[in-house]
């Protein structure tokens, strides 16, 4: 059995749609493969409404650790150098090139920091 969310996150739809559209909190892996292999009118027409433009769940991964979480991607997000677990000390990863000013920006998944180099 996988969760709702597991689901959303390989129908790359949104786990708020998953739930609208009566997507149980566990299904089987063979509920899953059915949805997929024959999509349902508004899974169908979800997919072809894609522009590419926008992904509906990101991969994050720790640049030190190694750590990753499947997300929603936030339009307030900038470009990151880097990012980090926020328990992990600044002095972990590279310092900015010469000429560089480094921010860190919080709220990054459950537990990201974004360094920002710019």
């Amino acid at each position: 059995m996988i969760t709702r969310r597991e689901a959303a996150l390989r129908l790359d739809i949104s786990v708020e749609m998953a739930r609208k559209h009566g997507i149980a909190g566990k299904i089987s892996e063979a509920e899953l493969d059915e949805l997929n292999d024959n999509p349902p009118p508004w899974l169908a027409q979800s997919r072809a409404n894609r522009t590419g433009k926008k992904a509906v769940w990101v991969q994050l991964r720790c640049d030190v650790c190694g750590f990753e979480e499947s997300v929603r991607p936030k339009k307030w997000w900038p470009d990151f150098t880097y990012l980090t677990c926020d328990h992990h000390s600044i002095g972990d990863i590279p310092l900015p090139a010469e000429g560089l000013k480094r921010s860190e920006l919080d709220g990054i998944g459950s537990r990201f920091i974004a360094i920002i180099d710019a």
